[in-house]
Protein backbone atom coordinates (compact mmCIF):
# COMPACT_ATOMS: atom_id res chain seq x y z
CA UNK A 1 0.00 0.00 0.00
CA UNK A 2 1.40 3.41 -1.01
CA UNK A 3 0.61 6.66 0.76
CA UNK A 4 1.56 10.29 0.17
CA UNK A 5 3.89 11.19 3.05
CA UNK A 6 4.28 14.82 1.96
CA UNK A 7 3.83 17.10 4.94
CA UNK A 8 4.74 14.51 7.56
CA UNK A 9 7.88 14.85 9.67
CA UNK A 10 10.25 12.02 10.52
CA UNK A 11 8.31 10.94 13.62
CA UNK A 12 5.03 11.06 11.73
CA UNK A 13 6.42 9.01 8.88
CA UNK A 14 7.56 6.31 11.28
CA UNK A 15 4.08 6.08 12.81
CA UNK A 16 2.47 5.93 9.37
CA UNK A 17 4.77 3.05 8.40
CA UNK A 18 3.74 1.14 11.52
CA UNK A 19 0.07 1.96 10.86
CA UNK A 20 0.27 0.57 7.33
CA UNK A 21 1.90 -2.61 8.65
CA UNK A 22 -0.68 -3.14 11.38
CA UNK A 23 -4.07 -1.67 10.52
CA UNK A 24 -6.72 -2.45 7.92
CA UNK A 25 -6.13 -0.93 4.46
CA UNK A 26 -9.85 -0.12 4.28
CA UNK A 27 -9.31 3.14 6.18
CA UNK A 28 -9.28 6.23 3.97
CA UNK A 29 -6.58 8.72 4.94
CA UNK A 30 -6.75 12.17 3.35
CA UNK A 31 -3.20 13.26 4.14
CA UNK A 32 -0.25 12.47 6.41
CA UNK A 33 -1.56 13.93 9.66
CA UNK A 34 -0.42 12.05 12.80
CA UNK A 35 -2.03 13.81 15.75
CA UNK A 36 -0.26 14.27 19.07
CA UNK A 37 -2.60 16.68 20.87
CA UNK A 38 -5.45 19.12 20.33
CA UNK A 39 -7.06 22.03 22.13
CA UNK A 40 -10.00 24.16 21.06
CA UNK A 41 -9.68 24.68 17.30
CA UNK A 42 -5.98 23.81 17.04
CA UNK A 43 -3.97 20.58 16.66
CA UNK A 44 -0.31 19.60 16.88
CA UNK A 45 1.22 16.59 15.22
CA UNK A 46 3.83 14.22 16.61
CA UNK A 47 6.58 16.35 15.04
CA UNK A 48 5.34 19.47 16.82
CA UNK A 49 3.74 21.13 13.79
CA UNK A 50 0.72 23.36 14.44
CA UNK A 51 -2.59 23.27 12.52
CA UNK A 52 -5.82 25.27 12.43
CA UNK A 53 -8.74 22.86 12.48
CA UNK A 54 -11.38 23.52 9.82
CA UNK A 55 -12.71 19.94 9.91
CA UNK A 56 -13.33 19.17 13.62
CA UNK A 57 -12.94 15.43 13.17
CA UNK A 58 -15.52 15.53 10.35
CA UNK A 59 -18.03 17.76 12.14
CA UNK A 60 -17.63 16.01 15.50
CA UNK A 61 -15.84 18.48 17.78
CA UNK A 62 -18.63 21.05 17.79
CA UNK A 63 -17.45 22.76 21.01
CA UNK A 64 -13.79 22.25 20.19
CA UNK A 65 -11.21 19.76 21.36
CA UNK A 66 -11.02 19.10 25.10
CA UNK A 67 -13.54 21.72 26.16
CA UNK A 68 -12.87 22.06 29.91
CA UNK A 69 -16.53 21.63 30.89
CA UNK A 70 -16.89 18.45 28.82
CA UNK A 71 -13.56 17.12 30.03
CA UNK A 72 -14.59 17.70 33.67
CA UNK A 73 -17.87 15.84 33.08
CA UNK A 74 -15.99 12.88 31.60
CA UNK A 75 -13.50 12.78 34.48
CA UNK A 76 -16.28 13.00 37.06
CA UNK A 77 -18.14 10.10 35.48
CA UNK A 78 -15.00 7.97 35.21
CA UNK A 79 -14.60 8.38 38.95
CA UNK A 80 -18.07 6.84 39.44
CA UNK A 81 -18.40 3.96 36.94
CA UNK A 82 -17.58 3.28 33.29
CA UNK A 83 -20.15 0.76 32.16
CA UNK A 84 -23.48 -0.79 33.07
CA UNK A 85 -25.40 -2.17 30.09
CA UNK A 86 -28.33 0.14 29.32
CA UNK A 87 -30.20 -2.71 27.66
CA UNK A 88 -30.40 -4.52 31.01
CA UNK A 89 -30.13 -1.93 33.79
CA UNK A 90 -30.78 1.71 34.66
CA UNK A 91 -28.57 4.73 35.30
CA UNK A 92 -29.28 8.46 35.62
CA UNK A 93 -26.82 9.60 32.92
CA UNK A 94 -28.86 8.01 30.13
CA UNK A 95 -32.10 9.45 31.50
CA UNK A 96 -30.85 13.03 31.84
CA UNK A 97 -29.33 12.94 28.36
CA UNK A 98 -32.58 11.60 26.86
CA UNK A 99 -34.55 14.32 28.63
CA UNK A 100 -32.22 16.99 27.27
CA UNK A 101 -32.54 15.60 23.74
CA UNK A 102 -36.31 15.57 24.13
CA UNK A 103 -36.22 19.26 25.08
CA UNK A 104 -34.47 20.20 21.82
CA UNK A 105 -36.22 17.69 19.54
CA UNK A 106 -37.34 19.18 16.20
CA UNK A 107 -40.87 17.88 16.57
CA UNK A 108 -43.77 18.98 18.73
CA UNK A 109 -45.48 16.65 21.16
CA UNK A 110 -44.03 13.80 23.16
CA UNK A 111 -40.88 12.05 22.00
CA UNK A 112 -38.75 9.04 22.89
CA UNK A 113 -34.99 8.46 22.59
CA UNK A 114 -32.93 5.37 21.78
CA UNK A 115 -29.17 5.53 22.46
CA UNK A 116 -26.46 3.75 20.46
CA UNK A 117 -22.74 4.18 19.71
CA UNK A 118 -22.17 5.38 16.14
CA UNK A 119 -23.86 7.07 13.23
CA UNK A 120 -24.42 3.88 11.29
CA UNK A 121 -26.02 2.30 14.38
CA UNK A 122 -28.38 5.25 14.66
CA UNK A 123 -29.44 4.71 11.06
CA UNK A 124 -29.83 0.96 11.62
CA UNK A 125 -32.07 1.75 14.60
CA UNK A 126 -34.22 4.05 12.49
CA UNK A 127 -34.53 1.42 9.75
CA UNK A 128 -35.56 -1.29 12.18
CA UNK A 129 -38.04 0.92 14.01
CA UNK A 130 -39.64 2.02 10.73
CA UNK A 131 -40.06 -1.60 9.68
CA UNK A 132 -41.33 -2.63 13.09
CA UNK A 133 -43.86 0.18 13.40
CA UNK A 134 -45.24 0.21 9.86
CA UNK A 135 -44.99 -3.47 8.96
CA UNK A 136 -43.47 -2.37 5.65
CA UNK A 137 -40.06 -3.32 4.26
CA UNK A 138 -39.20 -0.92 1.41
CA UNK A 139 -37.47 2.47 1.63
CA UNK A 140 -36.51 5.47 -0.45
CA UNK A 141 -33.04 7.01 -0.32
CA UNK A 142 -31.10 9.56 -2.34
CA UNK A 143 -28.20 9.49 -4.77
CA UNK A 144 -25.11 11.04 -3.21
CA UNK A 145 -26.19 10.09 0.30
CA UNK A 146 -23.93 8.71 3.01
CA UNK A 147 -25.64 7.01 5.96
CA UNK A 148 -23.02 4.52 7.18
CA UNK A 149 -21.29 1.30 6.25
CA UNK A 150 -23.08 -1.53 8.06
CA UNK A 151 -25.28 -3.50 5.69
CA UNK A 152 -28.58 -1.83 6.52
CA UNK A 153 -27.30 1.73 6.37
CA UNK A 154 -25.08 0.81 3.41
CA UNK A 155 -28.27 0.03 1.51
CA UNK A 156 -28.99 3.77 1.61
CA UNK A 157 -25.42 4.99 1.12
CA UNK A 158 -24.89 6.07 -2.49
CA UNK A 159 -22.03 8.57 -2.46
CA UNK A 160 -19.14 6.40 -3.73
CA UNK A 161 -19.34 3.10 -5.59
CA UNK A 162 -16.30 1.75 -3.71
CA UNK A 163 -18.29 1.86 -0.47
CA UNK A 164 -20.83 -0.62 -1.87
CA UNK A 165 -18.56 -2.75 -4.06
CA UNK A 166 -18.49 -6.48 -3.14
CA UNK A 167 -21.34 -6.13 -0.62
CA UNK A 168 -24.96 -7.16 -0.93
CA UNK A 169 -26.99 -4.46 0.84
CA UNK A 170 -29.39 -5.74 3.47
CA UNK A 171 -32.45 -3.53 2.87
CA UNK A 172 -34.45 -2.81 -0.27
CA UNK A 173 -33.92 0.88 -1.07
CA UNK A 174 -34.99 2.79 -4.17
CA UNK A 175 -32.69 5.75 -4.84
CA UNK A 176 -33.81 9.02 -6.39
CA UNK A 177 -31.87 12.23 -7.18
CA UNK A 178 -31.18 14.63 -4.31
CA UNK A 179 -32.58 18.14 -5.00
CA UNK A 180 -29.26 19.68 -6.08
CA UNK A 181 -30.17 22.76 -8.11
CA UNK A 182 -26.56 23.32 -9.19
CA UNK A 183 -26.40 19.93 -10.90
CA UNK A 184 -30.01 18.90 -11.66
CA UNK A 185 -30.72 15.43 -13.01
CA UNK A 186 -34.45 15.91 -13.56
CA UNK A 187 -36.38 18.55 -15.49
CA UNK A 188 -38.62 20.88 -13.48
CA UNK A 189 -42.12 21.71 -14.60
CA UNK A 190 -42.83 25.34 -15.55
CA UNK A 191 -43.27 27.44 -12.42
CA UNK A 192 -41.89 24.73 -10.13
CA UNK A 193 -38.48 24.51 -8.46
CA UNK A 194 -36.15 21.53 -8.40
CA UNK A 195 -37.52 20.39 -5.05
CA UNK A 196 -40.88 19.93 -6.75
CA UNK A 197 -39.23 17.99 -9.57
CA UNK A 198 -37.74 15.43 -7.20
CA UNK A 199 -40.96 14.84 -5.25
CA UNK A 200 -42.97 14.72 -8.49
CA UNK A 201 -40.57 12.06 -9.75
CA UNK A 202 -41.13 9.94 -6.63
CA UNK A 203 -44.91 10.13 -6.90
CA UNK A 204 -45.44 10.19 -10.66
CA UNK A 205 -42.69 7.83 -11.77
CA UNK A 206 -41.42 5.67 -8.91
CA UNK A 207 -44.82 5.09 -7.28
CA UNK A 208 -46.55 4.61 -10.62
CA UNK A 209 -44.06 2.28 -12.28
CA UNK A 210 -41.89 0.51 -9.72
CA UNK A 211 -42.95 0.77 -6.10
CA UNK A 212 -46.29 0.75 -4.33
CA UNK A 213 -46.29 3.56 -1.73
CA UNK A 214 -48.05 1.24 0.70
CA UNK A 215 -44.88 -0.88 0.73
CA UNK A 216 -42.67 2.03 1.78
CA UNK A 217 -41.81 2.20 5.48
CA UNK A 218 -39.74 5.37 5.35
CA UNK A 219 -37.80 7.94 3.38
CA UNK A 220 -34.30 8.57 4.76
CA UNK A 221 -32.77 11.90 3.83
CA UNK A 222 -30.05 14.33 4.93
CA UNK A 223 -31.33 17.89 5.51
CA UNK A 224 -28.03 18.99 3.95
CA UNK A 225 -26.28 16.27 2.00
CA UNK A 226 -22.87 15.78 3.62
CA UNK A 227 -20.52 13.31 1.96
CA UNK A 228 -22.33 13.99 -1.31
CA UNK A 229 -20.99 17.54 -1.47
CA UNK A 230 -22.63 19.68 1.23
CA UNK A 231 -25.70 20.21 -0.92
CA UNK A 232 -28.39 22.52 0.44
CA UNK A 233 -31.74 21.24 -0.88
CA UNK A 234 -34.00 23.22 -3.18
CA UNK A 235 -36.58 25.35 -1.38
CA UNK A 236 -39.79 23.39 -1.96
CA UNK A 237 -38.31 19.98 -1.35
CA UNK A 238 -38.94 19.30 2.33
CA UNK A 239 -42.48 20.74 2.56
CA UNK A 240 -43.47 18.65 -0.47
CA UNK A 241 -41.70 15.58 0.92
CA UNK A 242 -43.49 15.94 4.26
CA UNK A 243 -46.84 16.15 2.45
CA UNK A 244 -45.97 13.06 0.41
CA UNK A 245 -45.12 11.07 3.52
CA UNK A 246 -48.34 12.13 5.23
CA UNK A 247 -50.37 11.20 2.16
CA UNK A 248 -49.10 7.61 2.07
CA UNK A 249 -48.35 6.89 5.73
CA UNK A 250 -44.58 6.91 5.16
CA UNK A 251 -42.17 7.88 7.94
CA UNK A 252 -39.89 10.85 7.25
CA UNK A 253 -36.49 9.93 8.68
CA UNK A 254 -33.80 12.62 8.75
CA UNK A 255 -30.11 11.87 9.12
CA UNK A 256 -28.72 14.71 11.27
CA UNK A 257 -25.52 12.85 12.09
CA UNK A 258 -23.35 15.46 10.39
CA UNK A 259 -25.75 18.42 10.28
CA UNK A 260 -27.17 18.30 13.80
CA UNK A 261 -26.27 19.57 17.27
CA UNK A 262 -25.84 23.21 16.24
CA UNK A 263 -23.75 22.70 13.11
CA UNK A 264 -26.06 24.89 10.98
CA UNK A 265 -26.82 27.49 13.66
CA UNK A 266 -29.92 25.65 14.85
CA UNK A 267 -30.02 22.51 16.96
CA UNK A 268 -31.07 20.58 13.86
CA UNK A 269 -30.71 21.45 10.19
CA UNK A 270 -34.27 20.30 9.50
CA UNK A 271 -35.49 23.29 11.53
CA UNK A 272 -34.49 25.53 8.62
CA UNK A 273 -37.15 23.77 6.52
CA UNK A 274 -40.10 24.52 8.85
CA UNK A 275 -41.35 20.95 8.86
CA UNK A 276 -41.27 18.21 11.48
CA UNK A 277 -39.69 14.78 10.87
CA UNK A 278 -40.85 11.51 12.38
CA UNK A 279 -37.38 10.17 13.25
CA UNK A 280 -34.10 12.03 13.77
CA UNK A 281 -30.75 10.19 13.64
CA UNK A 282 -27.94 11.86 15.62
CA UNK A 283 -24.28 11.14 16.43
CA UNK A 284 -20.97 12.93 15.73
CA UNK A 285 -21.18 16.38 17.41
CA UNK A 286 -23.39 15.30 20.30
CA UNK A 287 -20.58 13.60 22.24
CA UNK A 288 -17.53 15.79 21.56
CA UNK A 289 -15.67 12.76 20.27
CA UNK A 290 -17.05 10.20 22.72
CA UNK A 291 -18.85 7.39 20.84
CA UNK A 292 -22.57 8.01 21.28
CA UNK A 293 -25.51 8.22 18.90
CA UNK A 294 -29.17 7.42 18.67
CA UNK A 295 -32.58 8.40 17.39
CA UNK A 296 -35.30 10.74 18.58
CA UNK A 297 -38.80 9.79 17.48
CA UNK A 298 -42.36 10.79 17.98
CA UNK A 299 -43.59 8.99 21.08
CA UNK A 300 -46.29 7.04 19.23
CA UNK A 301 -43.72 5.48 16.89
CA UNK A 302 -41.69 3.63 19.51
CA UNK A 303 -44.02 0.66 19.61
CA UNK A 304 -41.33 -2.01 19.81
CA UNK A 305 -41.11 -4.02 23.02
CA UNK A 306 -38.29 -5.28 25.26
CA UNK A 307 -35.66 -7.22 23.32
CA UNK A 308 -36.67 -5.83 19.92
CA UNK A 309 -33.50 -3.79 19.74
CA UNK A 310 -30.58 -3.10 22.05
CA UNK A 311 -26.85 -2.59 22.47
CA UNK A 312 -24.22 -3.58 25.03
CA UNK A 313 -22.38 -0.26 24.90
CA UNK A 314 -25.06 2.09 23.54
CA UNK A 315 -25.57 5.10 25.81
CA UNK A 316 -22.36 4.36 27.73
CA UNK A 317 -22.41 6.47 30.92
CA UNK A 318 -19.11 8.24 30.17
CA UNK A 319 -20.23 9.08 26.64
CA UNK A 320 -23.65 10.14 27.95
CA UNK A 321 -22.00 12.50 30.44
CA UNK A 322 -19.91 13.99 27.63
CA UNK A 323 -23.02 14.45 25.49
CA UNK A 324 -24.98 16.09 28.29
CA UNK A 325 -22.09 18.48 28.94
CA UNK A 326 -21.70 19.24 25.21
CA UNK A 327 -25.35 20.22 24.88
CA UNK A 328 -25.10 22.37 27.99
CA UNK A 329 -22.01 24.17 26.65
CA UNK A 330 -23.75 24.92 23.35
CA UNK A 331 -26.70 26.38 25.23
CA UNK A 332 -24.86 28.27 27.97
CA UNK A 333 -22.19 29.83 25.74
CA UNK A 334 -24.53 30.94 22.96
CA UNK A 335 -22.80 28.72 20.45
CA UNK A 336 -25.79 28.42 18.10
CA UNK A 337 -25.61 32.15 17.43
CA UNK A 338 -21.83 31.99 17.21
CA UNK A 339 -22.10 29.28 14.55
CA UNK A 340 -24.50 31.47 12.59
CA UNK A 341 -22.30 34.57 12.85
CA UNK A 342 -19.04 32.78 12.03
CA UNK A 343 -20.72 30.95 9.15
CA UNK A 344 -21.89 34.26 7.68
CA UNK A 345 -18.37 35.68 8.05
CA UNK A 346 -16.85 32.72 6.20
CA UNK A 347 -19.51 32.76 3.48
CA UNK A 348 -18.90 36.49 2.91
CA UNK A 349 -15.14 35.93 2.74
CA UNK A 350 -15.61 33.08 0.27
CA UNK A 351 -17.91 35.25 -1.86
CA UNK A 352 -15.11 37.82 -2.07
CA UNK A 353 -12.69 35.08 -3.09
CA UNK A 354 -15.13 33.87 -5.74
CA UNK A 355 -14.64 37.17 -7.58
CA UNK A 356 -10.89 36.56 -7.64
CA UNK A 357 -10.85 32.81 -8.33
CA UNK A 358 -12.56 31.38 -11.39
CA UNK A 359 -12.36 27.80 -10.14
CA UNK A 360 -14.99 28.43 -7.45
CA UNK A 361 -18.20 27.14 -8.99
CA UNK A 362 -20.57 27.37 -6.04
CA UNK A 363 -20.44 28.29 -2.35
CA UNK A 364 -23.22 26.80 -0.24
CA UNK A 365 -24.14 25.95 3.30
CA UNK A 366 -25.76 27.00 6.53
CA UNK A 367 -24.02 28.00 9.72
CA UNK A 368 -20.68 26.20 9.90
CA UNK A 369 -21.62 23.49 7.43
CA UNK A 370 -20.12 25.09 4.34
CA UNK A 371 -19.13 23.58 1.00
CA UNK A 372 -17.15 25.01 -1.90
CA UNK A 373 -17.39 23.27 -5.27
CA UNK A 374 -14.53 23.69 -7.75
CA UNK A 375 -14.87 23.67 -11.53
CA UNK A 376 -12.62 24.07 -14.53
CA UNK A 377 -15.18 26.31 -16.21
CA UNK A 378 -18.20 28.02 -14.64
CA UNK A 379 -20.28 27.70 -17.77
CA UNK A 380 -19.75 23.98 -18.37
CA UNK A 381 -19.35 23.19 -14.65
CA UNK A 382 -16.69 20.62 -15.53
CA UNK A 383 -15.46 19.22 -12.22
CA UNK A 384 -11.99 20.30 -11.07
CA UNK A 385 -11.09 17.21 -9.06
CA UNK A 386 -7.32 17.42 -9.16
CA UNK A 387 -7.43 21.12 -8.31
CA UNK A 388 -9.60 20.35 -5.28
CA UNK A 389 -7.23 17.62 -4.15
CA UNK A 390 -4.25 19.94 -4.52
CA UNK A 391 -5.93 22.56 -2.30
CA UNK A 392 -6.60 20.03 0.46
CA UNK A 393 -3.03 18.71 0.41
CA UNK A 394 -1.31 22.11 0.20
CA UNK A 395 -3.54 23.62 2.88
CA UNK A 396 -2.48 20.78 5.16
CA UNK A 397 1.18 21.38 4.40
CA UNK A 398 0.68 25.09 5.22
CA UNK A 399 -1.11 24.38 8.51
CA UNK A 400 -4.84 24.21 7.73
CA UNK A 401 -6.91 21.04 8.11
CA UNK A 402 -9.77 20.65 5.65
CA UNK A 403 -11.49 17.64 4.17
CA UNK A 404 -13.09 16.99 0.76
CA UNK A 405 -16.68 16.05 0.06
CA UNK A 406 -18.55 15.06 -3.06
CA UNK A 407 -16.54 14.63 -6.24
CA UNK A 408 -14.94 18.08 -6.37
CA UNK A 409 -15.85 20.06 -3.25
CA UNK A 410 -14.23 20.97 0.06
CA UNK A 411 -16.16 21.25 3.31
CA UNK A 412 -15.53 23.76 6.09
CA UNK A 413 -16.67 22.37 9.45
CA UNK A 414 -14.57 24.00 12.18
CA UNK A 415 -15.60 23.85 15.83
CA UNK A 416 -18.67 26.04 16.30
CA UNK A 417 -16.82 28.20 18.84
CA UNK A 418 -13.67 28.77 16.76
CA UNK A 419 -12.04 32.12 17.48
CA UNK A 420 -12.26 34.79 14.77
CA UNK A 421 -8.47 35.27 14.42
CA UNK A 422 -8.08 31.57 13.66
CA UNK A 423 -10.87 31.79 11.09
CA UNK A 424 -9.13 34.68 9.35
CA UNK A 425 -5.76 32.92 9.42
CA UNK A 426 -7.30 29.72 8.09
CA UNK A 427 -9.06 31.53 5.25
CA UNK A 428 -5.78 33.19 4.27
CA UNK A 429 -4.08 29.79 4.08
CA UNK A 430 -6.99 28.41 2.08
CA UNK A 431 -6.79 31.21 -0.49
CA UNK A 432 -3.03 30.78 -0.79
CA UNK A 433 -3.49 27.08 -1.53
CA UNK A 434 -6.31 27.89 -3.96
CA UNK A 435 -4.17 30.42 -5.82
CA UNK A 436 -1.38 27.90 -6.17
CA UNK A 437 -3.80 25.22 -7.39
CA UNK A 438 -5.29 27.50 -10.04
CA UNK A 439 -1.82 28.45 -11.30
CA UNK A 440 -0.98 24.77 -11.63
CA UNK A 441 -4.22 23.35 -13.04
CA UNK A 442 -5.77 26.24 -14.97
CA UNK A 443 -2.71 27.29 -16.92
CA UNK A 444 -4.41 26.79 -20.28
CA UNK A 445 -6.94 29.50 -19.53
CA UNK A 446 -9.85 27.04 -19.53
Amino acid sequence: MSFNLTGAGAVGQSWIARDIASLSPSYTREYALVVDRAQGSELWDVDGRHYIDFMAGIAVMNVGHRHPYVQAAVEEQIDKFWHICLSDFFYPQAVTLAEKLQSIAPMSGKTKVYLANSGTEAVESAIKLAMYHTGRTRFIGFLGAFHGRTLGSLSFTASKAVQRANYLPGVKVHHVPYPNEYRPVLTSKPGADYGDAVVDYIEEQLFRNMLAPTDVAGILVEPIQGEGGYIVPAANFFPRLRDLCDKYGILLMVDEIQSGVGRTGKWWAIEHENIEPDIVCFAKGVGSGMPISGIITRDDLMTWGPGSHGSTFGGNPVAAAAAQATLEVIEREGILQQATDTGEFIMDALAEMEARHRSIGQIRGRGLMIGVEFVKDRETKERAIELRNHIVQRAFEMGLLTIPCGTNAIRFTPPLNIERPLVEEGLAIFEKALTEAEEHYLQDGA
